[in-house]
């Protein structure tokens, strides 16, 4: 659970420091900035580790995976962003970040209707706890927030990023450093082209390299980690747990701009602690089968890994290459990730 967590912190600075940048720089713009800087310095990251010959034991993105990560480009890496920060651009940086809660919902929305991810009671008593925390903070005693068509733009962000976080869980057994790099070098160059089309106007160098430096930790690091939890935990428990960004992004924007919190923050909170508390004491174990599978990604050789690769049975530790999975029924507490996508009864 800490790369979902982490990758939550490092998400929560980028609304309240993205509403600093707006005040200068232009939406379309900063949009494309803070993508290309995710990408390009941990494509230089990459390129510095490979001199040095330290190589990826992660699988390679294959051809099959084009559709998938096409996909999240688009809606994840351009079309969010964008209506993000057109929101922020009316929106009070602590309303925005708190409207992020519904990112959650849409996520776990997706994960369950169209890709029939299994969630139990625990799971959606969770879910359930964050959204109704990111609503109570939606619902401002005060009349100060409303749905403005601000707040609406930052809600389609939120279902843009939801259906991207269930795209990228199909690639989720790829390197997560390639993912980050293509993800942000095609987003963030498609936006910085769409500026200079629409005739914005460019920043000075110096906010540049400020708004590539953020890109670089709070859209690729906090997406190299993302990915990595995806693997682990599947999109909907980790949608639950990128939950608490909204309150972490929050309580910056409260440092940064002064804005007092709503008296409903005080009834939210408890809700998003109890949501996180559920999802850590977890247990979902059931005998269930494994279907015959071949496919390639990072691993060691544990019980669903009880292979001989290529004919050499002395390969240790941690490695990736093409490997198939035998038929296999067996019992123990796991999660949906990629080897426990199986169907459910019911839910437990």
């Amino acid at each position: 659970m800490t790369d979902g967590l982490i990758a939550a912190v490092l998400f929560g600075l980028s609304v309240p420091l993205s509403k600093l940048f707006l005040a200068d720089v232009d939406p379309v713009v900063l949009a494309g900035l803070l993508y290309l800087g995710a990408g390009s310095c941990l494509g230089v990251l990459v390129g510095v580790l490979a001199a040095l010959g330290r190589r990826s034991q992660e699988a390679a993105l294959e051809r099959r995976d084009a559709p998938w990560l096409a996909g999240a480009v688009v809606v994840g890496g351009v079309v969010a962003p964008l209506l993000l920060l057109f929101g922020l651009e009316t929106t009070p940086a602590a309303t925005a970040s708190l409207l992020l809660m519904l990112e959650t919902a849409a996520t776990a929305g997706i994960a369950v209707a169209l890709f029939r991810e299994a969630m139990g009671r625990t799971t959606w008593l969770a879910i359930g706890l964050v959204t109704a925390g990111g609503l109570l903070l939606v619902l401002d005693p005060r009349g100060g927030w409303g749905f403005s068509p601000g707040c609406l733009l930052i809600v389609g962000a939120c279902a843009m990023w939801g259906l991207d976080n269930n795209l990228t869980r199909h690639v989720s057994l790829r390197d997560p450093k390639t993912i980050v790099i293509l993800k942000g070098l095609g987003a963030g160059t498609f936006s910085l082209l769409l500026a200079v089309a629409l005739g914005r106007r460019l920043p000075s160098l110096g906010l540049a390299l400020a708004a590539l430096a953020l890109g670089a930790a709070s859209y690729g690091a906090s997406i190299a980690l993302f990915v990595r939890s995806l693997r682990k935990l599947g999109a909907a428990r980790t949608g639950a747990l990128f939950g608490t960004a909204p309150f972490l992004a929050a309580g910056l924007s409260l440092a940064i701009f002064r804005e007092p919190p709503a008296v409903t923050a005080y009834a939210a909170v408890p809700l998003v602690a109890a949501a996180a508390w559920l999802l850590a004491r977890e247990r979902h174990e059931h005998s269930h089968a494994h279907e015959v599978i071949v496919h390639a990604h990072r691993h060691t050789h544990d019980a669903h890994h009880d292979h001989d690769p290529a004919g050499d049975v002395a390969v240790e530790g941690t490695h990736a290459h093409e490997h198939r999975h035998a038929e296999l029924r067996h019992t123990h507490s796991h999660r949906p990730d990629p080897h426990h996508r199986h169907p459910h009864a019911g839910a437990a």
